[in-house]
Formats: structure tokens, sequence, C-alpha cells
């Protein structure tokens, strides 16, 4: 490996949740995975086994929460609990997805409060540190009672439409429904555009559209792409609001069916979205485009590990890590 990290003091392991992302962020950080083992009893039950030294050792644990949800966060949680166990210096956590985000307050009587509950979780099993990427909304950082560095996808997609040339006075940024404005605000600066909101009703597929759009080349934005029906139905409103073209971007793509017929046959040109979390290829629409947060993972474990400032990656410049 040309950049190989030479610190010794470090290490990095992966579990199942996405081990094609988790390599590819070792890569970026310049280290190989540690070996470790995962195994399922037939009842289900996970063993885990560290199979090399982690003694005095700083540890990263990269683990996508994507689907199988629970089963991913029962790997993590024994994980960490091997670690400390091993006497790990630290045990810092990468989670590319943080799953049961969006159950962050008591929306109806009686609720739980599950990413509280997680954020627990992971703190008693002896979690020393959380890293993750764009979280459904950052008061979950105040969960925790340990250092929590969430970083932010919009510099990416940015990058990636800069280099496309969509920005300026034909492009509209639009939130494809009315509690993702921060975010859809964040790229437009970026872009230098206006932006708009689809204030729909979801159960009814109906809304419509705040903002000027007509003429207009449009990007929606969202941090989570699972059935892919806000999409769609956005996509809808704003072609029949005098859209020219429906573009959109989603931090974390879950696709859960029936994503893939509805967002192909939906008036989306392009999607684009983050690898951070793992589907099979027969389920990826094929207006679909991938781009991975591999190197800006790999540089925030860098920078966290040599307590260097994480300012930097917050921003469009400087391009070096995407």
């Amino acid at each position: 490996m040309s950049n190989q990290y030479q610190d010794e003091s470090v290490k990095i392991f992966s579990l199942n949740g996405n081990l094609p992302l988790a390599e590819k962020i070792a890569s970026a950080f310049g280290k190989k995975l540690g070996k470790s083992l995962v195994k399922t009893f037939a009842d289900g039950e996970i063993s885990i086994n560290i199979e090399e030294s982690v003694r005095g050792i700083n540890t990263y644990i990269i683990q996508a929460t994507n689907e199988p949800v629970n089963n991913a966060y029962m790997e993590l949680l024994i994980m960490i609990d091997a670690m400390k166990r091993a006497s790990a210096k630290t045990v810092n956590v990468v989670l590319p997805y943080y799953a049961y985000s969006r159950q962050d307050r008591t929306a109806k009587p009686h609720e739980p409060i599950s990413a509280k509950l997680i954020a627990n979780m992971l703190v008693e099993a002896g979690a020393t540190r959380v890293l993750t990427l764009d979280l459904h909304t950052v008061q979950v950082q105040g969960f925790f009672d340990i250092p929590v560095d969430n970083l932010f996808t919009m510099p990416l997609f940015a990058h990636y439409y800069k280099e496309k040339g969509m920005e300026g006075d034909d492009y509209v940024v639009v939130s494809p429904k009315n509690s993702g404005v921060q975010r859809t605000r964040s790229l437009a600066e970026y872009l230098n555009t206006t932006l708009a909101i689809v204030d729909q009703d979801e159960a009814l597929e109906e809304g419509y559209v705040i903002g000027n759009v007509v003429g207009k080349k449009c990007i929606m934005v969202d941090d989570m792409l699972n059935t892919g029906q806000t999409f769609a139905t956005a996509a809808r409103l704003l072609m029949e609001a005098g859209a020219k073209e429906v573009y959109a971007c989603a931090s974390h793509a879950l696709l859960s069916p029936p994503a893939k017929k509805t967002l192909e046959e939906a008036a989306i040109v392009d999607i684009c979205v983050t690898d951070s979390c793992f589907t099979e290829d027969e389920r990826h629409p094929s207006n679909m485009t991938y781009i991975t947060c591999s190197a800006l993972m790999g540089e925030a474990m860098k920078r966290i590990h040599e307590n260097t400032p994480m300012s930097p990656l917050f921003h469009l410049e400087p391009k070096s890590y995407m």
C-alpha cells in the first residue's frame, strides 16, 4: 500500500454491515483492516473473536447499521465489548449510517426515543468516541456522553454537481419535504442557486411547491432514500409546477422495496447517493449514481487520531479528501 500509515498505535476493524466501504475507508486512512472473525450460531446468536492483539491500541470499528439493522447493532455492541475486554486503549465507533436516528423525539404519545437508546447502549458497551455521517438531525449528537463527530455529505454533493457545471441561475435546489430545509439551504449556497420546498402529504402523494421552479433544473436533497416515494412524488409535483428537469441526491441509500421500481419510473434524470449503506446491485435503480464517502471518513479518522482540526472537512475546500 503506497500510502501506508506508519503509526502502529492504531488499528482499524470492520464488521459485516458494509465491508466494501470499510476496505475503502481503511485504504484512505493508510491501513489494512485488522483480523477478526464474526460467527453466527444456528439460533442467530453472534460470536466475535479479535484475531490479533489490541492491547494499548487506539481501535476503530467500522459498521454501517443498514439492513439487517438489528443484527448490525448487535455485532457492533459485541465487538465493542470484545475490544474493551482485550484492553484496547480507545474504542472509536465509525458509523457511516446511524440507524434509528429518525426516532429522535416523541412525536406521538407513548413513543420511545430509540436514537437515545442506541446512544446509551453504545456508551455503556464501552465506546469512547463516535464518528458518523449526516445524522437525520444534528441534535442526536447530544444523546451521547462521549465525543461525537458528525460529518456532512453536502460538500461531496456540491463537488459532484460543480464538476458537472450544475450551478447558478438555471438551477434550484429543492427540499422534497418541509423538514429538510437546512440541508437544502447548505447545498444551494454551495451551488449559488435559489431554493424551493415541496410541501407534500406522503400518505396521499399530493402537495404543492413553495418557490419558483418554472423553467429550472431542480436538484432535490434528502438524507435518507428509503422506498423512494418521497422523491417520486416531489419530482412529479415539480414537473407539474413547470420544472425543466429534476435531479436528486441523498446521503444514505437504504433502497427498501419497491425503491428500484419507484425511482426508475419517477421523473428523475439522475439520483446521486453515497456508499454509506450496502445494498445488492439488483436493488440499484438504473438512474442512480454512487459517490464514495470513504476518503472523507478516512481523513476524519486520521484527524481524530492525530488530534488535528476537523473543521476543514465541513466545507467544500480543500478537495484532496474527495
